[in-house]
């Protein structure tokens, strides 16, 4: 099942999504600033994420709607095929090391 989240209408919807991945990084989460709200006076009503820079980093930053960049198709796919290069490399590290570990095992 599917989680579901629920957005008043007068809010307007989010323009990107839960780990979306963009040019500033992928989207961990999001959150909205009502207008009439201290907050929005501040900061404006909208939209807000949370990015973090890559899988592998402990920094988060944030921005508003406006100031996030999505990536086109060709990055997209650059990036995607990146990530799984290096994820089978590491499959095939794994798969040498357990090759070692079980070496000394038969099977009876």
């Amino acid at each position: 099942m599917q989680p579901t989240i629920s957005i008043p209408q007068h809010w307007g919807y989010p323009r990107f999504a839960l780990e979306q991945r963009t040019q500033d990084g992928i989207i961990l989460g999001f959150y909205y600033y009502p207008n009439g709200t201290e907050l929005a006076e501040q900061f404006g009503g909208s939209w807000r994420y949370a990015l973090m820079p890559n899988k592998n980093s402990d920094e988060l930053f944030h921005f508003q709607e406006n100031q996030i960049k999505p990536l086109s198709s060709q990055e997209l796919f650059s990036e995607i095929t990146a990530e799984i290069e290096l994820d089978q490399q590491q499959i095939t590290i794994l798969q040498q090391q357990l090759a070692v570990v079980t070496g000394g095992f038969t099977n009876a």
